[in-house]
């Protein structure tokens, strides 16, 4: 009995020395592991301090007279630039995500304004803003783009998700959006449920002034 207690008296005594072997054992390894771990840390934060928000704040810059062009409707200044301010295609190419995410968003309401489909289905994709209302605009901006490119699936996928999205002022519009859509595609019954979603959740919206005639229409056939 007093031999196993020894035996356990020793036994931290032979733990710590076996660390102490493989501290030693693996010194250099040790250090140059440490010292790899805050250059990496140190370097990202420099990086981060000196380069990429600089950049980040010179692409914002270039942008304000984008912004300007897109706020007065002109679009397609807007997007190409004026000559003497840079538009969003060329903020894009420059920067690229270092604008910010808006930067896709008003790109792609430009191109689609430009008549530009493709390309406007191509940057709306593109935006994945936190801002779920302008989230929702974007994807109904996208589900237009797809209507002109005749991808009538995809642009009912994309009108659903905007109506999905979440409850804002907006959400009746991408319900009538829907709605004409599945009428045009043969899916009256569905458009006939995104009228009747208009009529009840949203009595006091534009879109509903007329809603009893997007009914009427289904029903008396």
């Amino acid at each position: 009995m007093a031999q196993n207690n020894k035996v356990q008296e020793e036994q931290p005594e032979v733990q710590v020395s076996k660390f102490e072997q493989f501290i030693k054992k693996y010194e250099k390894i040790l250090t140059w592991s440490v010292i790899a771990v805050l250059v990496i840390v140190f370097g990202s934060l420099a990086i981060n301090r000196w380069v990429v928000k600089p950049a980040q704040e010179e692409a914002r810059g270039q942008m304000f007279a984008a912004e300007a062009l897109f706020a007065q409707g002109e679009y397609a200044q807007a997007l190409e630039g004026d000559g003497n301010n840079l538009g969003f295609n060329q903020v894009i190419d420059r920067y690229g995500a270092k604008a910010g995410k808006a930067v896709w968003l008003y790109a792609g309401i430009c191109a689609y304004n430009t008549g530009d489909y493709e390309t406007a289905a191509e940057y709306l994709k593109k935006y994945n803003g936190k801002d779920k209302i302008l989230k929702a605009r974007a994807l109904s901006c996208l589900g237009d783009a797809y209507v002109n490119l005749d991808r009538k699936a995809d642009a009912l996928k994309s009108y659903k998700k905007a109506a999905a999205l979440e409850e804002n002022i907006f959400r009746a519009g991408y319900l009538l959006k829907a709605g004409t859509l599945c009428e045009e595609m043969g899916d009256e019954a569905q458009a006939l449920k995104y009228y009747q979603e208009i009529k009840t959740g949203y009595p006091q919206s534009i879109e509903a002034y007329e809603i009893d005639k997007y009914i009427s229409r289904i029903e008396n056939k």
